[in-house]
């Protein structure tokens, strides 16, 4: 990507960093050239990459739900309203076979995170050279084109879902039947320490597996790709198209699975035991 020739493991180095902006060792603020000043930067470094594609794609789904709104017939509906309808239908399906609550929120919430983590991870079947081969003729030093193998990007997701459990259920519930399903379940007050581990273990255990589980599959199939990109040019093609139809699944599911948890894990935070 610089003009020199790399090794293996500095390629895939290379291409699992991420453009990070923070504050350099010498006090100002700019781009991190190396994984080491990336990690010198600390907690208040922004991976710009990810923030503005995730930012990107967010936009191209308001445009392109907000065009079918606006151009929605009672007619013969076109080939965009049929793709919104049956996305639509597909995700209202799912939250009346998993959520038995009343709650407006939760169709369009499900809607959005289906779809922009369906986007995310699409963008793994861009090729692994072109958008970093583009970022560095711009001058930039990295590019990872997919938010959904970064760990912030999905801590970030999960984090909004387990506020949301924990305020529905507290709403719900009450703050004492809240706390009281946390410490007198499943062995009574006499259990009370061995039910707050369980039960708490059990609670942030729910924002941990959705942004891990996400993103170890995706940084896998990411990991991949390059792997593939280091063959023999005529081995490349042999590997990869299989590979990429493959992951067409394996986006899609994945997108899939965290709208269902999530709709599952508020579902629970609806009901009282």
């Amino acid at each position: 990507m610089s003009g020199e020739t790399l090794t293996s493991a500095e390629y895939i180095k290379h291409h699992l960093q991420n453009l990070t902006y923070g504050k350099l060792p010498d006090g100002s603020w700019g781009l991190a050239h190396s994984a080491e000043e990336a990690k010198e930067m600390g907690f208040w470094a922004i991976n710009l990459d990810t923030t503005i594609i995730a930012f990107l794609l967010g936009a191209v789904l308001m445009f392109v739900f907000a065009r079918a709104a606006r151009k929605a017939t009672v007619g013969v509906p076109g080939g965009l309203q049929n793709f919104v309808e049956w996305i639509v239908d597909f995700i209202d399906n799912s939250v009346r076979g998993s959520f038995t609550a009343k709650n407006e929120l939760v169709a369009p919430l499900a809607l959005t995170i289906f779809a922009w983590i369906l986007l995310m991870n699409l963008m793994d079947l861009v090729p692994i050279d072109y958008l970093p081969f583009v970022a560095h003729a711009a001058g930039l030093p990295f590019l990872k084109v997919v938010p959904s193998t970064d760990p912030n990007a999905t801590f970030g997701m999960s984090i909004a879902v387990f506020i949301l459990v924990v305020y529905y259920s507290i709403k719900i519930k009450g703050f004492g039947g809240f706390i009281g399903e946390l410490t007198l379940q499943p062995f009574g007050k006499w259990g009370l320490p061995a039910n707050l581990f369980l039960e708490g273990v059990n609670l942030i255990a729910k924002p941990v597996s959705l942004a891990l589980r996400l993103f170890g599959n995706m940084y896998a199939g990411e990991m991949i790709f390059i792997l593939i990109a280091l063959l023999p040019f005529y081995v490349q093609w042999t590997l990869s198209l299989p590979w990429a139809i493959f992951h067409i699944l394996i986006v899609t599911l994945q997108a899939f699975i965290f709208m269902t948890l999530t709709i599952v894990y508020l579902d629970m935070a609806h009901h009282e035991h």
